[in-house]
């Protein structure tokens, strides 16, 4: 009996344990990012994807990111957004640009949940690779260098993930060194 209830103390502490794990808070761009919250609600707190949340609002993406989902989002740091051509953000951001800007905001977004294990475990199955279907019907490929996560656009450009795993209430976010491009 006492060995019974150690066991049944034991898996509970364990369960709660794992939740815990799986939902903590990760600080990104010096805010806390709570699993608790979706991912327009964290993101909007980051001082390193104000760039991203501007053209997040200019793309008219905002209710659908603070949607159900789940989604994956590779989302880049304003320091990935300077690294374009002088003027490409400014460009992108005007209203006559919309779709443009829409389709390489979405191109960051995979249907579903892929925390950095399930990513790993892709690559893995995909013998040193893993092709990622994007929103925006294109296709990205992720691929480890050492213990580095990176993820490649469809004409070979790479971003290196440098915070993963910071989980949202309607997803995951990973954060990314370089803004990734659709073929257009």
């Amino acid at each position: 009996m006492k060995t019974r209830k150690f066991l049944a103390a034991a898996i509970l502490a364990l369960g709660f344990g794992l939740t815990s794990f799986a939902q903590k808070t990760v600080m990104v761009g010096g805010a806390a990012m709570y699993p608790n919250k979706n991912i327009i609600e964290n993101a909007v707190n980051s001082k390193d994807h104000t760039t991203l949340v501007a053209a997040v609002k200019a793309a008219g993406l905002v209710e659908t990111l603070q949607g159900k989902g789940p989604f994956t989002v590779f989302a880049p740091t304003n320091e990935a957004f300077s690294k374009l051509p002088a003027g490409t953000v400014e460009t992108l951001l005007k209203p006559e640009n919309i779709k443009s800007l829409q389709t390489i905001l979405t191109y960051h977004v995979v249907a579903g949940r892929m925390n950095s294990s399930d990513i790993a475990k892709a690559i893995k199955a995909g013998k040193g690779k893993a092709s990622l279907k994007t929103v925006s019907g294109g296709t990205l490929t992720a691929w480890m260098d050492g213990k580095d996560l990176y993820i490649s656009d469809e004409s070979g450009n790479k971003a290196k993930v440098t915070i993963s795993d910071v989980n949202q209430s309607n997803g995951v976010i990973h954060v990314v060194d370089a803004v990734l491009l659709p073929k257009m």
